[in-house]
Formats: structure tokens, sequence, C-alpha cells
């Protein structure tokens, strides 16, 4: 494809899709400007244990309301486990979306999508967050960042001046700190929704006909006094520090961004996972930027338009937004 076509690609708006585990958000992005377009998102509820045809119909829904470009590359942010290269759904056993197992969401997506897509590009939800953030957001003109969301689980990915590492000695096992431990369990027994309700749970002892709190009420009552509910977020969010830092040292980052639905409670977060962090790695907060996401609705659409955009490896994001879409990177 010649620079000139591509481009042209570039300075059409970007249609782009989040497929989260509770919503899906629909969006144009301005990918020269590295922004959502005003006016454009559509963000609806969806059932993780729908069937197959009612999340797909939901997708499609708030797709539908996209004034997409004819022949664009729809770029879509979703959670695995997923065949991206694929396109091809592998939910089994993970609380959400299990009716898709197996289904070519790729084909369907190609097939059904307004404006008759050229091309989907599937991408990890943590992913897109952390390339958004570095394009537009807290991670800008860092080369060596991180990015991890805290929602149902722990997503993140690591990015080196824009591009995805996902293997080698300086990173986890396919960039997923998920699949890290902490005191000889999965980094998630201690760091997830799940962990910190049970947590509190058990140290506090409700009475049987107590509802179980979520994270939200948990943070409440910790801003409040409750120090059981304090001691709690206090030990998870030290043991997500204690555990990343090794990381953090090894792939040099120069900043880690914090995402996603318990980002919200970053007066909660950002001291216990500092003390983490230095108990692990006494040099790594001289240089490390230690920061909560700045586009914290957008960036996963951001990361999937630039994905999806023209192929990165092919542009310079160290640019400016006008020369990282004329100007190619040597080889």
């Amino acid at each position: 494809m010649t620079d000139s076509v591509e481009i042209r690609r570039t300075r059409q708006p970007a249609p782009v899709l989040e497929i989260g585990g509770t919503h899906v958000t629909a969006a144009l992005v301005d990918v020269r400007a590295r922004r959502v377009l005003p006016g454009t998102k559509c963000r609806q509820p969806m059932r993780a244990g729908a069937s197959a045809e009612e999340i797909v119909d939901r997708v499609l829904g708030c797709a539908s309301r996209l004034e997409a470009p004819p022949k664009s590359r729809w770029g879509i942010a979703i959670p695995g486990p997923f065949d991206y290269a694929r396109g091809i759904a592998l939910f089994e056993g993970v609380a959400k979306f299990d009716a898709l197992y197996g289904v070519d969401l790729g084909k369907i997506l190609i097939e059904r999508l307004p404006g008759r897509p050229s091309k989907v590009s599937f991408l990890n939800d943590a992913s897109a967050f952390a390339l958004g953030e570095w394009a537009a957001g807290a991670a800008r003109g860092h080369d060596r960042a991180v990015g991890i969301t805290l929602g149902t689980g722990v997503g993140s990915a690591f990015l080196s001046q824009g591009s995805l590492v996902d293997d080698g000695p300086d990173v986890p096992p396919q960039g997923w700190v998920h699949l890290l431990k902490f005191a000889g369990h999965p980094l998630e027994h201690s760091i997830s929704r799940r962990a910190i309700m049970n947590r509190y749970a058990d140290i506090a002892k409700p009475a049987p006909a107590d509802v179980i709190l979520d994270v939200r009420e948990i943070a409440g009552r910790a801003r409040t006094g409750d120090l059981v509910a304090r001691r709690v977020m206090d030990d998870a969010f030290s043991a997500l520090g204690r555990t990343v830092g090794p990381w953090l040292t090894r792939f040099h980052a120069t900043v880690l961004v914090v995402g996603g639905s318990m980002a919200a409670s970053w007066d909660l977060i950002a001291r216990p996972m500092q003390e983490g962090l230095l108990r692990m790695e006494t040099e790594l907060l001289s240089r490390l930027v230690l920061t909560q996401a700045r586009q914290p609705e957008d960036a996963a659409l951001l990361g999937a338009a630039w994905y999806a955009a023209g192929d990165l490896s092919e542009l310079d994001l160290t640019a400016s937004p006008a020369q990282a879409l004329t100007t190619r990177r040597p080889l």
C-alpha cells in the first residue's frame, strides 16, 4: 500500500468498538487529532451471561449508530480469552460471554457492521488501553510504558515506543501480569474484584443476611474510617506493587498508568501501591511515574483506532499527531 493511500485513510474518522464484560461502546475517532469525535459515542449495557445472539445484536445495535465511512478498518477492543488474529471467541468458564465460545466474531462483524468494513482488527482491551494512554494520555512521551487495568481482574500491557511487547525476558509471559504469582498464589487471588470482596467479607464477618459488599462500597467504607476496609484495600494494592515492581525494573519502564473501574479509587490505590513498589525495588521510584489514566473513558477506543489505522508498526507515533501519519519509521 502506498503512503498516499495510507494517509488518506487516516484522515477519515476511524470506527471503533470496546466490548467489555458489562457494556459495549462504539465511537468514531479522529486518529490525527488523537480524540474521540464529540457526539459519536454510544455506550450500552450488556449482560455477560447473555446468549450469543443477544450479545451480537447488542454490539451491532450500538455500532449501527455510527456513520462509519465505507470500507473502513474497524478497531475492536475486547477482553480475552480470544483468538485476536482470527477473530474467534474463546470465552469459557470465565463468567462472561461463555455463549460466544467458538463463534467467529470477525466473520460476523465483517458481514454486518455498517459501511461494509474492509477489515476488523481485534486487540486485547488492556493493550488498547495502554496504547491509547501512550498516544494521547498519561504515558505520552515515554519510550517504555506499562498500562494496568483493574476491574474484574488485572489486565496489562508493556509498550516500547508504542509497540506492544509480549515476549522476551523483560516482560511476564504474554505481557500479562495476571499470570504472575504473589505469596505462592495467582496474583488475582490478592487483587481482583472477587478477591477484595471475599477478603473483606472474611475479615469483617457480616451477619448471614447481609449482602456482600462490592469494591466500590468497600472503598467508601475505607474513606469513612472502616479499618478493615482500609486494611483490605492496602493489602491488595501493596501486593500488586510488590508483584509488578521487579518486572517494571527489568523492562526499564518510566511510567505505570493505572486504569479500569477500580482506578476511580485512586486516593486509596496510589499510596499502598507505591509502598509495594518501593518495598521490592528501592531504586525504581526514582525514575518511575505512577499515575492514574488521563483518558479513563476513551483510552481503549483511542488505542483500538490507532491499532487499526494503517498498522502502527509503519507509523512514527513519537512524532506530533500530524507527523505521525506522514512519517515512516526507518527499517
